[in-house]
This record gives C-alpha cells, structure tokens and sequence, in this order.
C-alpha cells in the first residue's frame, strides 16, 4: 500500500538578508506591497521588516515596466496586498536572485502524513510531494514521519532497509519517493 505525505508551508518564510540600519540578518514579509506609477511606467515592491529593529526594506517585483504589459489581476492583487502572491513571488527563483536574498524555512514547513501510518508492517511504500518548494533533508522528513531518530534512519540507509530512486543526503525540494523495509 502507497502512503502519500506531503510537506506544506504553514507560513511566509523569513528572508535572509543583511539590514543595513542594524546589521541583523533576517527580515519578515507579511504580504503588503508598494506600488508606484510614474506616467507609464510602474515599480512595484514587496515589503520586508527586519526582525530585529522593524526597519522596512523593498524587494524589487517590478521595476519601469510599462503599465500596459502588466496583467491587471496581478495589479489588483499588488494593491490588495495578496499574501498568497507574497508566497508565490517568493517562491520564484528569478525575484530571489535579483534581489539578492535566501530564505530560511525553519519553522515555517509541516508534514503532513494523513493519519494512517503503520511503521510496524514488513514493507513500506512512501511517496514524499511538496506543496511549495521548500528545501528539506529527507533524513529530517523521514525521522518525523516514521517516529524515528535521525541516526537509526541512516543505519536503515546504511543497512540497505531504507532504500529510494534519489539520493536521501542533502537536501531536496522536489517530490521522491522511498521504501522501507523492516
């Protein structure tokens, strides 16, 4: 029997990045927006406070674009501070890179096993799907839904008990799938 788990943001990850006023590293978004219309031209920013001295900094989401190429539901949304697009505009490796950040996901990711696991049976198939794409050990995953320690799920790695199509050291973001066998 196939058990599906899936690991789901519970919310907005923490942005890592240098505040210039207090030299703390993290900042906390909270979903509003800036937009500013300069004749045809628009910018738009999602804001940022540091969590250390509450200072604002913008994330460049537009910058000079012609109003016209933007969409006006993504305008709407800009304007009614969306915070589902907050955590969509994060996701994307492109604004990340722009802007020069990294988030941190400690503590903002759950997993989510449906209930009906039964590690005592001889074998079996777990397939692991993320709802968003947060970096995660499988380790880390596999401990937490199997109720095990980190150590005793490499011993089954090592022991050929816990086997997978990916590689289970280092991190993953995407779906995978894994079998164990007691």
């Amino acid at each position: 029997m196939l058990n599906s788990w899936v690991v789901v943001p519970t919310c907005l990850p923490l942005v890592l990045r240098r505040c210039h006023t207090c030299a703390s590293g993290s900042f906390r978004v909270n979903g509003k927006f800036r937009v500013n219309a300069n004749h045809k031209l628009i910018d738009a920013w999602l804001l940022a406070l540091c969590t250390a001295c509450g200072e604002t900094t913008k994330l460049t989401v537009l910058e000079r674009t012609n109003v016209r190429s933007v969409r006006p539901e993504l305008l709407d949304r800009m304007h009614d501070n969306d915070h589902g697009l907050a955590a969509e505009l994060l996701q994307d490796p492109v604004l990340r890179r722009r802007n020069r950040i990294a988030l941190d996901w400690d503590g903002a990711w759950r997993l989510d096993t449906g209930g009906s696991w039964h590690p005592d049976r001889e074998k079996a198939d777990v397939s692991v799907r993320f709802a968003a794409r947060i970096p995660v050990r499988p380790v880390r995953l596999i401990a937490e839904g199997c109720g095990l320690s980190r150590a005793e799920v490499e011993r089954l790695i090592v022991e050929g008990k816990l086997v997978s199509a990916v590689r289970l050291s280092g991190k993953l973001s995407g779906d995978f799938g894994f079998t164990l066998k007691r």
